[in-house]
């Protein structure tokens, strides 16, 4: 059972960053912006992709969920950078990818994408990855790499960025 402290240090970290992206964020620009043409805008299919966008949101929210579980769980720390892991996570989807809470957090922006048919969330969703990439490279993998040393390089080099291993990694 996490005590009740950490869960609102999670509870924080989460309302802070993902929430934003994914909700504020999405909310304010599809509000504010009157030149998003839909794309799905009454099509027939239109249909298929809303199914779509929930499927691919629930599948990011859920692995986003169990990728937070595992932060407090394992890695004794929150998501966010002022409050971060104590171990270096390497278990659950963290053995395919090295990066599996900002697939969750970009899989829910895609979604989000795909149901409402906005030009603007795809945009978004674009704008996000490319910029969690560049912070995962200049930033975040040097400071992994100086907080847990040879454990993190071994594990970086297993283990990709963004596309998963079919196999998971046994810390080999």
């Amino acid at each position: 059972m996490l005590h009740p402290v950490v869960i609102l240090r999670h509870l924080l970290s989460v309302l802070l960053l993902p929430f934003v992206m994914v909700v504020v964020v999405p909310r304010w620009l599809t509000t504010t912006n009157v030149t998003d043409s839909r794309w799905m805008n009454g099509r027939p299919d239109e249909l298929l992709g809303r199914l779509a966008g929930t499927a691919l949101f629930f599948a990011g929210f859920v692995l986003f969920a169990w990728c937070v579980w595992l932060f407090a769980t394992a890695g004794k720390g929150t998501l966010a950078p002022w409050d971060p892991t104590k171990r270096l996570v390497a278990v659950g989807p963290y053995r395919h990818l090295r990066n599996p809470m900002i697939s969750g957090v970009g899989a829910m922006l895609a979604g989000e994408a795909l149901f409402h048919g906005s030009y603007v969330l795809a945009g978004w969703f674009a704008c996000f990855m490319t910029f969690n990439h560049m912070y995962f490279v200049m930033l975040e993998e040097p400071g992994l790499e100086r907080r847990f040393g040879s454990d993190y390089a071994l594990y970086k080099a297993a283990v990709p960025r963004w596309l998963p291993r079919t196999a998971p990694w046994k810390g080999e």
